[in-house]
Formats: structure tokens, sequence, C-alpha cells
């Protein structure tokens, strides 16, 4: 082997130094980490139990009660599913006759949160059953389309016609029963049907029926469909203005001439129309933050311009007879809450639910930081003072020889006090204890000396 340089030696010693050096530091980590251990699984086992226990997170699936096919309740149904996707929550969509059904199925725990139309309920009711509204989303108006040949322009013209309107499931026929009611219409006067919208329109094209009622947004296919066929026709309600006075539940709104085709003219005039508003209602255990969510996602769904309402119009705490839920409230009022803003839900959410226990966690790490250190420093120089317990041995024994075994004891004692300095040699102590450590070693040498220096006189040994 080729032989090593002067300066390859020194640098080797060199690095051999720093090496010894870097194994002493200022800061033991090990016993850091041992002192402030129970701080850190105490902190850690109170955090586990309030993402646990405090107001668990939100279910990963919610069950959405919709309506009928080809209803603009089953394609806005759709489109939550979709937005809520982007959050790992899945919503799961249930097809139903309508707004009687799904509050059914809220009542009885079969959905957690459905479409319902205004004037379904009343705030009592809605109370009794365990319910919330989330804020109204759209006006449905009422449709009524006639076949052209029915040439009344009064409800009360309708008596003697056939009528389908649809299943008792739906909010259709107790919301025009009590239309019918205002015009002083009895039921029995008409021949009422409980079709189904989409057979029932097959009927009124075939002509088995005169007409039938909807209600609905215009986004319905079924809706944009008859606006534009031939031979239906929809009824003008020119006294809408006195059904909102009547039926309070009840708005005004104008499906404006042309907003079909503007091409073709369709519709050729302005119609009247009476509407309620659709309500997104929830149980009231409904996780506060998928309220949360289900409200952002009805601002992206719902909150541009249509046919009859303005931009940022809905959705809305307003037009609801059911009261809004407080976290639905304080979004309307201040906006998604604040780390929603800048995180994903998920992170969000887990923030949100843990800064309950902050305060708590303040309270307990105070009292606890100020007992970490001074453990460190005890284990620190427990290092060290376990080996002034052996010396004490050594003298202790030295006191307690007798005359005739002093010197055999002395050896002895010698050789355990270099084996105790061996030891405490290759004791590992932050720098910054490193007082105590050669304190240590010059009390070993006081103690060696000692006993080297006992005179015969007083030891019975040789100088």
């Amino acid at each position: 082997m080729r032989a090593l340089s002067a300066g390859e030696k020194a640098r080797r010693v060199s690095r051999r130094a720093v090496s010894t050096i870097r194994s002493f530091s200022f800061v033991s980590l090990r016993d850091l980490f041992v002192a402030s251990g129970p701080t850190i699984i105490l902190v850690t086992a109170a955090c586990i139990a309030a993402y646990l226990l405090v107001d668990p997170a939100p279910p990963k699936q919610v069950r959405l009660a919709t309506g009928q096919e080809n209803s603009a309740y089953e394609a806005f149904g759709v489109q939550y599913a979709k937005a809520l996707k982007a959050d790992d929550i899945r919503v799961s969509l249930q097809p139903t006759l309508g707004s009687r059904d799904n509050l059914e199925q809220l009542r009885s725990g079969q959905a957690d949160i459905a479409f319902v139309q205004s004037g379904s309920t009343s705030e009592e009711q809605a109370g009794k059953l365990g319910l919330v509204s989330l804020g109204s989303l759209f006006t449905e108006p009422v449709w009524l389309f006639l076949r052209e040949n029915v040439k009344t322009t009064n409800l009360t013209g309708l008596r003697g016609l056939r009528i389908n309107l649809g299943p008792e499931g739906t909010g259709v026929p107790n919301l025009f029963r009590q239309v019918l009611a205002v015009n002083g219409i009895e039921p029995q006067e008409l021949t009422i049907g409980a079709l189904e919208n989409t057979p029932a329109t097959v009927e009124l094209l075939a002509g088995r029926i005169d007409g039938l009622v909807f209600s609905s947004a215009p986004e319905a296919p079924l809706i944009q469909m008859l606006l534009q066929t031939p031979g239906i026709r929809l009824f003008n309600f020119s006294q809408a203005d006195a059904y909102t006075r009547r039926l309070p539940f009840l708005t005004h709104v104008t499906l404006p001439r042309g907003i079909v085709d503007l091409g073709r003219d369709i519709p050729a005039q302005d119609y009247q129309l009476i509407a309620p508003t659709a309500t997104l209602v929830a149980r009231e255990d409904l996780h506060p933050a998928l309220i949360d969510l289900f409200v952002k996602a009805a601002t992206d769904i719902h909150g541009g311009a249509g046919w009859f309402q303005q931009q940022g119009q809905f959705p809305s705490p307003k037009f609801t007879e059911i009261p809004v839920a407080d976290e639905a409230a304080k979004y309307y009022r201040d906006g998604p809450p604040l780390l929603q803003r800048y995180m994903r839900f998920w992170l969000a959410n887990l923030f949100e639910r843990l800064w309950v226990v902050v305060v708590a966690l303040a309270a307990l790490i105070i009292p606890l930081s100020k007992i970490v250190p001074p453990l460190y420093v005890w284990r620190v120089r427990s290092r060290v003072y376990r080996w002034y317990g052996e010396l004490r041995a050594v003298e202790q024994a030295w006191e307690g020889a007798q005359e005739e075994h002093r010197e055999i004891v002395r050896a002895d004692l010698l050789r355990r006090l270099d084996e105790i300095e061996e030891q405490v040699n290759h004791i590992s102590i932050p720098l910054a204890y490193a007082d105590g450590l050669y304190g240590l070693r010059g009390h070993i040498n006081i103690v060696r000396q000692r006993l080297k220096a006992a005179s015969p006189a007083s030891s019975g040994l040789p100088e």
C-alpha cells in the first residue's frame, strides 16, 4: 500500500478530531425527545380525540332526493353530484315523484337532502319534521299546457276538462288545488289525472287529455319541448298579481316574448306566470360542512341570470317558509368559510374542526413547557450524577476497611476508580453541560489521591 504523506496524515487526524467534536453538541436530541415525549404523546392524543369526537368528520356519501324523470330536479341533481365529487363527496341521487314524496323521504330518514317546492309544507310542520332550508334556488313557474282547441283564458273554463296534475307525491296537485280554490272551482268539477310527467305529455300530444300542469324550472326538457310543439299552447295567468296576494308563497314572473327562440319568435307574446320557488331542504342533523358545500354548489349552479331571475338573485335565504339553517344563513351573509377559500375542503374542514381544541392545548402546553426543560437538564446531568454514587461507595469501602486488610482494599479500590474513570471518559454529554463531566473527573482524581496519600500510621499501608 502507498505510504501516506505527512499532509495526508495530518488531514486524517484533523477529520477524526472534527468527527469527535461533532459527536458532542449543545443539545442532546435524544434526551430532548425523551424529556418532551410525555408532552408530545399527550398533545397527539388530544388531537386524535378532537379529530374523532369534536364535530365528527362529514360523511363521504349523502343521499339527495330529486324528482321525476326528465324533470328540472333530476337535471340539477346531476349537477350537484358532479360539483361535490370534486371534494370527494359522493351524492347518491334518488328519483322520486316530487316535493311531497321528497318530504316523506326526509322525514323517514331515507334521504339527507332534497328539492322541495315552496308551499309544500309550513314552518310549524317543518319544525316537527326536523327540517331546515339551505335556501331557495330558482322559481318554478306553474306551466299549464292546453291543446290549441281549448280557447279559455280563465281557469273557470277548465270545468269539465281532462287535466293531468301528476301523482300525489309531487307538489303540483296540492298547489293547483289551491289555485283552483281561489277561483271557486272544486276539484270534482274537472277530470284530474295522476300520470307522471312523461306519460302525461304523451297523452296530451295524442289528444287523450286536454291539458297538463307542471311546476318546474324552464330548463326541464319537457318544458322546452312543449313550448315549441305546434298544437300546444301555454296558459297565460293574466291575473298573476292577484294570485300572489291570495297565495303568498307564489311570485309573479314573466316569460318574455322570443325567449325560447328569437328567430322564430317563440313565444310570440309575453306570458304572465305564477311561480313557487324550489328550495333545498335538509334534515337538521346534516353535517355543517356539507351544508357549506351544498350552498357553495348552489351558488355556482343557480347564481347566474336566467329566464326569470337576475344575476346573483339565487340562491337566497328568502322565499322559503322553512327556517334557514344557521350555517347556510352565515354562508349567505359572510361567504364561504375563510379556510375553504384557500384550501381543499377536507384539509380546511380538519383545521376548522380542530380549532376548538387549540385553547385547551395551549392551556396544556404552557405548564408542560415549564416541566420539559428541568426534566431535560435532570436527564442529562443524571449521567454524571450517578457516578457520584460509585465514588461515595468507594469512599465508604475505604473508611470501613479493617486495618489488617487495608492494603488489599486500597488496591481493589484504585482498580475500581480506574474502571469508573474509563467509563466516565466515554460519556456523551452536550457541551453546555460539560462542566459537570469535568467536575466528576476531578473528583475521581481527588478520591484516587486520597487513597494514595493515606499515611501508614492512619492506613497501615506503605507510602
